[in-house]
C-alpha cells in the first residue's frame, strides 16, 4: 500500500514530529467478534488467503530479508519521502535499513533461484514506515503478503494485468466464504466481480473531486475496482498519486479498491502491477529526475537486460483482515504503537486495541 506523494530522489530530511492520528469511529460501532475471536479469525483468514493466493498465481512461499544494504538499491522507495529506519551493523561493516516493502527485492530472488516464466514466489514482509500519517487504515507497522511472478515479454499487456488482478480478488472473496463457514456472525458482503478503471478515466469522471474524492465516488457504485495506470502525470498536470519509479511500469500497475461498508469508504487492499523492463525504467527515471539511480546494482543489472520480467506486488495483511472481519480500525487487527488521541477515541467507543 501506498501513501500519496511525489517522487524525490534526494537524502530524505530528518524531522521530529508529534502528529494525533485521524481517527474516527463509526457511531454506533461494535466488533462482533469478541478479542478472542478476532485472533482465531485473524488466523483463519492469513492461513486461508495465502493457500487460496499460491494456488491462484503458483507461487510457492521464500524466506525475505527484514533489512537491507541500502547501496543495492533494493530497498522501495515508495514517494521518495518516507525516511527509511537505518541502524548499524558493526560486524558486516554497514548501515543497514528496515525495507520499505521488498519490490526489488523479489526480482532479484527471482532471477538468484531461476524461476522461470509462470513461476513466482510470495513472501510475509513486515515493515516501519516512521513518518506514516497514523488514521483508521494506516499505521507504522506494515504487514503484507510481497509477491512476485516472472512473465514473459508477450505478458506486458494489460489484458495479463486484468487476468492476475480478477484471480487475486477470486482469491479474496473466496477466504471471506471459508471465513463466514467459521464465523457465521460475520456479515461482510463482499462483489466478486471487478470493474477496471483507469486514473485517467477516473479523472475525466469527476474532474472537481480530489483523487481520495474520486476513489470513494467510483467505489461506492462499484464495490470491487482495480484503478489502473497510476503514477504518471494526468492531464489536469496533477497525479492520481505518486509511484517510485524503478519498479511498477506507470501504464500497467494499479490498486485494488474495496468498498468497506462500516467506515463507508473506499479501502485499497493492494498495490501492484507489471515491473518495470529497460525502456520502461529509462523513461520514468528520467521523467521523476531519478537519473542518479542508474549507478545501483538493481538499476544496472535491469537496464542491462539481466533481470527477469516479472509483475508483482504487496497485499495488505492487516487490511485484509480489517476488511473481512468488519472492522473500524487496524489496531484492532494488528499489534502497533498509536497516539494519545487515537487511544482515547478508540476507549471512548469502547473499540479494543490489540
Amino acid at each position: 500500500m501506498r501513501s500519496g506523494g511525489s517522487v524525490r530522489c534526494g537524502p530524505a530530511e530528518e524531522r521530529v514530529t508529534n502528529l494525533e492520528g485521524k481517527t474516527y469511529i463509526p457511531q454506533g460501532y461494535h466488533s462482533v467478534l469478541n478479542l478472542k475471536e478476532t485472533q482465531y479469525a485473524i488466523e483463519t483468514v492469513k492461513h486461508t488467503f495465502q493457500t487460496k493466493l499460491a494456488n491462484a498465481l503458483h507461487l510457492v512461499r521464500v524466506s525475505a530479508p527484514l533489512f537491507v544494504d541500502p547501496d543495492t538499491g533494493l530497498n522501495d522507495d515508495l514517494n521518495g519521502v518516507e525516511r527509511p529506519v537505518s541502524f548499524d551493523i558493526p560486524v558486516v561493516g554497514v548501515r543497514a535499513q528496515v525495507v520499505h516493502s521488498l519490490a526489488k527485492w523479489k526480482r532479484m530472488a527471482l532471477w538468484r533461484y531461476g524461476f522461470q516464466p509462470g513461476e513466482g514466489l510470495y513472501t510475509d514482509m513486515n515493515a516501519i514506515r516512521r513518518d506514516e500519517e497514523t488514521d483508521n487504515l494506516h499505521s507504522i507497522y506494515v504487514d503484507q503478503w510481497d509477491w512476485e511472478k516472472v512473465i514473459t515479454a508477450e505478458d506486458r499487456t494489460p489484458d495479463y494485468l486484468k487476468m492476475t488482478v480478477n484471480r487475486i480478488a477470486g482469491a479474496v472473496y473466496d477466504t471471506l466464504c471459508v471465513l463466514q463457514q467459521s464465523f457465521p456472525q460475520l456479515h461482510t458482503s463482499l462483489c466478486r466481480t471487478v470493474s477496471f478503471i483507469t486514473a485517467q478515466e477516473l479523472e475525466d469522471l469527476y474532474p472537481q473531486l480530489t483523487p481520495k474524492e474520486r476513489e470513494n465516488t467510483y467505489v461506492k457504485a462499484h464495490p470491487t475496482t482495480f484503478l489502473m495506470q497510476i503514477g504518471g502525470q494526468l492531464r489536469s498536470g496533477q497525479k492520481h498519486d505518486g509511484r517510485a519509479p524503478d519498479y511498477d511500469d506507470w501504464q500497467l500497475n494499479g490498486d485494488l479498491l474495496f468498498w468497506d461498508e462500516v467506515l463507508g469508504k473506499a479501502m485499497e487492499i493492494s498495490s501492484m502491477g507489471i515491473r518495470v523492463d529497460a525502456m520502461a525504467m529509462d523513461r520514468q527515471l528520467r521523467e521523476s529526475g531519478c537519473d542518479g539511480r542508474r549507478a545501483l546494482l538493481f538499476h544496472r543489472m535491469l537496464l542491462s537486460g539481466e533481470l527477469p520480467l516479472t509483475i508483482g506486488g504487496g497485499i495488505g495483511q492487516s487490511r485484509l483482515c480489517m476488511l473481512l472481519l468488519g472492522k473500524a480500525h487496524i489496531g484492532e487487527v494488528q499489534s502497533s504503537l498509536w497516539d494519545a488521541g487515537t487511544l482515547e477515541t478508540c476507549r471512548a467507543a469502547g473499540v479494543e486495541i490489540l
